[in-house]
C-alpha cells in the first residue's frame, strides 16, 4: 500500500492556479491584485468571495469558507483530502507518484482496511441471511415489510438480519479468511468470560452505518423479542475506524439531496431516516439515538448551512434533546424546528402521508428556535415566576452562542417581542453569557495545555493537574512555596502550567496576543531580520526562530493547542521541505531571469542606434531583471508557510492559516498611487518584538492578579509571613511590568541574538 508522495504534492502545489481552479465553478472578476465573485458556499447578492492569485488562496469574508485549491475542491465537491489532491492532479495532468509506506504506517493502514473489509463481508452476510434463509425471511424481512419498508429502501440502506445461532458469522468469516482479531476489534464478535467468541448481533435485524464515502463502519442491531431483559438495541463499539460522535446515519445516502436542496433534516432513529427517505424526503439523517455532537454538526455543515430538526410530541424527549439546538446555533447553522402531531414520529408520519403532504407540513410548521423553546419551556411555568425566569434564561443562553453578530441581534429583537422583555436587559444577560463562555473555553484550553505539558511526567509532578478547579489562592500559594524552596522569585513565565488552569480567564486574556504572534509566523516565518550576535557582529535571524528563541528563554508556551500544532508543523516543514523548495524556486527564477535577459538584449540590439546606448540599456535591463529575481525569491520566502500549510491534511490548520493569511481590508488607490505606504513587512523589526512584549506583559498581568488574590486570602487569614513574601514578589513583578511598559511605549529593535 502506498501514499501520494511529497514530490507529487509539491507539483500540485506549484501547478494548481487558484484562479483557474475556482473559475471552474465561480465567475470571477478582477479587482486590483485579486479576483472577486459570488460565494459558491452560500447564497448572496453582493460578491464577497475573494481570490488571491499571489497567495494561492481564496476566502469568503461572509461565511468564512475557502483556502487553497485543495481546500476549495474539498469543500465544493465534498471530497476527502486525498480525493481532492487526485482531482487536481488529473486536472493538470500530473502523474501521481506514491511512496512506500513505513512499516508502522503499513500496519495501521492494513488494520483499517481489514476492519473495513470484514465489515463489508458482514453486511453482505446479513443481507444474504435475510433474503435467502427461512429464519431471515420469516423474521427479519417480515419485520421490515410490516413496518412498511419496501424492497427498494431495504436495498438502498443495505438492511439485513443476523441469525439466532451463536457464532454463524464467526464461522463463515473465518472460512472466508478473516482473522478473529478484526472480528473482535470491529465488535462483530464479543468474548465470553471463558474466552470463547459469539456473534454480537445474533437474532437481530441489522442497520449498517456508512461513512460519508460509503464504507461500512459500524452496525446497529434491533431485537424483535419482547423480553425486557434483552437490550432493544445493540450497537458496534467504538474502534480505530468508528467513532459514533463523528458519524450520522443515512448521510451517505442523503448527501446529494442535502446539497441539492441546501437543507438537512435531522431526526432521531434508523427507521425515521428510512421511512422518510422512502417517502421521497431524501435529505434526512439521524444521530442514531445519541446526543448530537459537534463532530456530527460539522459533517452536516460540509453540505449545507440550513438544518431542520423534527421532533415527535414527547415532551420529555424534546427537553432531553434541546442541547442540540445550542450546538447547531454555535456552529453558525440556520436552524428551524418542526413539531409533529400528537402520536406521530417521523417514521409513522412519513408512512401515513404522501411526499407532498410531508413537504407541505414541514414548510407550514417550521419555526425558529425562540418560538419553539418558548412554547416548550414556558408551557408548564406560566404561573411560576422562578420557573419562567429559568426558562427565559435558557432561551437567552441559546441566543448568546450564535457567532454572527447580526443574526444574534435579530434574535434578540424577536425574543424581546415574544417574551415582552426590554432589549437592553437581554443584551446585558447575553454579554454576561458570552463572557462566561469565553472563560470556559479559555479554561478548557489551558487545562488541555496543562495536560500536554505534564504528559509523561512523574506522579509527583503530575499530581497538581488532578485539581483543575483549584482556587487562585492555591495557585499563588503553590508558586510561593516553590519560591521558598528554590530561593528565587517566580517570574510570570515560569509558573507551572499544571497550576495555570486555576485562572479561568488566562487563556482568554492571552488569546489575541498569541494569535498575533502566530499570524507573524504564518505570514513572515522564514523572513530574515537584522540583529546582532553575541560578538556584536551584524547577522540575521528568521522570524520563527526569533519567536521560538524568546519563548524558550522565558519558558512560554501557547495556551491554544492548535497554535502549538501549527508551530510544530512549521518546524517539520523547515526540516523536510525548505531546502529543496528553495532550490527549486531559485532554479525557476534564474531560468526566468535568463529568458528575460535574452529577450531584452535581443530587443535592445535591434532598436538601439549606438554601442553606448546598447550598453546603457543593458545595464538598466540587468538591474531590472535582478530586482525582479530577488523580489521573486523574497516573495517565495514570505509565502513558504502559507503555500504548504494551506495544503495541510489537518483541517483545523488549513482553516486557521487561511484566516491568518487573508485580509478583508486594502489600501485605497489614492494612497497606493501617490505615496509609498510603509507595510507591516517593512516594520517587522519593530512590530514583532513589540508583539512578544505585549504577550509577556499580558502573562505578567495574569500572574499579578493571581498574586493579588493570594495576598488578600493570606491577609484575611492573618498569615503575615506569607503576606510579606507575596508583597516582595509583587514588587519584583511590578518592576518587570514597568520595564515591559517602557519597551511597549518605545520603538523597539531586535535584541542581541
Amino acid at each position: 500500500m502506498n501514499r501520494i508522495d511529497r514530490e507529487t504534492i509539491q507539483k500540485i502545489l506549484d501547478t494548481a492556479d487558484i484562479v483557474d481552479v475556482v473559475s471552474d465553478f465561480v465567475t470571477l472578476k478582477r479587482r486590483g491584485a485579486n479576483y472577486i465573485g459570488l460565494c459558491p458556499f452560500h447564497n448572496e447578492r453582493t460578491p464577497s468571495f475573494s481570490v488571491s492569485k499571489s497567495k494561492g488562496i481564496c476566502k469568503c469574508f461572509s461565511c468564512g469558507k475557502g483556502g487553497s485549491p485543495v481546500n476549495f475542491i474539498m469543500e465544493h465537491e465534498k471530497m476527502s483530502f486525498n480525493e481532492a489532491l487526485r482531482y487536481l492532479a488529473k486536472k493538470y495532468n500530473i502523474e501521481i507518484k506514491e511512496r512506500e509506506m513505513t512499516d508502522s504506517e503499513r500496519a495501521a493502514e492494513s488494520d483499517r482496511e481489514n476492519m473495513f473489509n470484514v465489515n463489508e463481508f458482514a453486511m453482505r452476510h446479513f443481507e444474504k441471511n435475510m433474503l435467502e434463509t427461512d429464519e431471515g425471511r420469516d423474521i427479519g424481512y417480515s419485520y421490515f415489510r410490516e413496518r412498511g419498508i419496501n424492497d427498494t429502501a431495504i436495498k438502498r440502506f443495505r438492511l439485513g438480519y443476523s441469525l439466532e445461532r451463536g457464532n454463524q458469522l464467526l464461522q463463515q468469516a473465518k472460512a472466508a479468511g478473516f482473522s478473529e482479531k478484526y472480528l473482535v476489534e470491529t465488535g462483530l464478535e464479543a468474548r465470553r468470560e471463558d474466552g470463547s467468541l459469539y456473534d454480537r448481533f445474533r437474532g437481530r435485524v441489522i442497520y449498517p452505518v456508512h461513512t460519508i464515502s460509503g464504507k461500512v463502519v459500524a452496525f446497529g442491531g434491533r431485537t424483535l423479542r419482547s423480553d425486557k431483559k434483552v437490550a432493544k438495541y445493540v450497537n458496534s463499539p467504538e474502534s480505530s475506524i468508528y467513532s459514533k460522535s463523528r458519524e450520522l446515519y443515512g448521510l451517505y445516502q442523503a448527501k446529494k439531496a442535502i446539497s441539492e436542496k441546501d437543507k438537512c433534516i435531522l431526526v432521531e432513529g434508523y427507521m425515521d431516516v428510512i421511512s422518510m427517505s422512502q417517502s421521497g424526503i431524501e435529505n434526512v439523517v439521524a444521530s442514531s439515538g445519541t446526543s448530537l455532537t459537534q463532530g456530527q454538526i460539522r459533517l452536516i455543515h460540509r453540505f449545507t448551512d440550513n438544518v431542520t430538526l423534527i421532533y415527535d410530541s414527547d415532551p420529555a424527549g424534546i427537553k432531553a434533546s434541546l442541547r442540540g439546538i445550542d450546538l447547531l446555533l454555535a456552529e453558525g447553522l440556520n436552524m428551524k424546528v418542526v413539531l409533529l402531531p400528537d402520536g406521530d414520529d417521523p417514521d409513522s408520519f412519513a408512512q401515513s402521508h404522501s411526499t407532498t403532504e410531508v413537504e407541505e407540513y414541514i414548510a407550514a410548521h417550521e419555526t425558529d428556535f425562540i418560538r419553539f423553546k418558548t412554547e416548550i419551556l414556558l408551557k408548564d411555568v406560566a404561573n411560576d415566576p422562578i420557573g419562567r425566569s429559568r426558562a427565559i434564561t435558557d432561551i437567552v443562553k441559546s441566543i448568546s452562542v450564535i457567532p454572527d453578530d447580526i443574526v444574534r441581534s435579530l434574535y434578540v429583537k424577536e425574543c424581546s417581542r415574544t417574551l415582552d422583555i426590554d432589549e437592553k436587559v437581554l443584551l446585558q444577560q447575553i454579554k454576561k453569557f458570552i463572557t462566561e463562555q469565553a472563560e470556559q473555553r479559555a479554561q478548557q484550553q489551558a487545562r488541555d495545555k496543562a495536560r500536554e505539558s505534564i504528559n509523561g511526567a512523574d506522579l509527583q509532578t503530575a499530581a497538581p493537574n488532578a485539581a483543575p478547579q483549584a482556587t487562585a489562592e492555591a495557585v499563588a500559594s503553590e508558586a510561593a512555596a516553590q519560591t521558598a524552596a528554590t530561593g528565587t522569585n517566580a517570574t510570570p513565565t515560569t509558573v507551572n502550567p499544571a497550576f495555570m488552569v486555576a485562572d479561568r480567564t488566562r487563556a482568554g486574556v492571552l488569546a489575541p496576543y498569541e494569535r498575533d504572534i502566530v499570524r507573524y509566523i504564518v505570514r513572515y516565518g522564514m523572513v530574515e531580520l537584522p540583529t546582532i550576535d553575541d560578538n556584536d557582529q551584524p547577522t540575521t535571524i528568521r522570524v520563527i526562530d526569533y519567536v521560538l528563541q524568546e519563548f524558550e528563554f522565558d519558558n512560554i508556551t501557547f495556551t491554544n493547542p492548535l497554535y502549538s500544532r501549527l508551530v510544530d508543523e512549521c518546524r517539520a516543514l523547515i526540516d523536510s521541505d525548505w531546502a529543496s523548495d528553495r532550490e527549486t524556486a531559485e532554479k525557476n527564477s534564474l531560468e526566468q531571469r535568463a529568458k528575460h535577459w535574452e529577450e531584452g538584449t535581443a530587443e535592445i540590439r535591434n532598436t538601439a542606434e549606438t554601442l553606448e546606448l546598447i550598453q546603457q540599456k543593458e545595464r538598466m535591463l540587468l538591474e531590472a531583471i535582478d530586482t525582479e529575481h530577488f523580489a521573486r525569491l523574497d516573495r517565495h520566502t514570505e509565502l513558504f508557510f502559507i503555500r504548504w500549510l494551506t495544503y495541510s491534511p489537518d483541517d483545523d490548520i488549513r482553516t486557521l492559516v487561511t484566516d491568518l493569511a487573508t485580509s478583508k481590508h486594502k489600501l485605497s488607490k489614492v494612497h497606493s498611487k501617490y505615496s509609498h505606504i510603509e507595510t507591516e513587512r517593512d516594520r517587522l523589526q519593530e512590530l514583532l518584538p513589540r508583539a512578544i512584549y505585549a504577550l509577556k506583559n499580558a502573562i505578567l498581568q495574569c500572574d499579578m492578579r493571581l498574586k493579588h488574590d493570594s495576598l488578600n486570602a493570606a491577609a484575611k487569614q492573618g498569615d503575615m509571613e506569607t503576606v510579606k513574601k507575596l508583597m516582595l514578589e509583587m514588587a519584583d513583578l511590578d518592576k518587570l511590568r514597568r520595564d515591559y511598559a517602557q519597551k511597549l511605549g518605545d520603538r523597539v529593535v531586535l535584541p542581541k541574538g
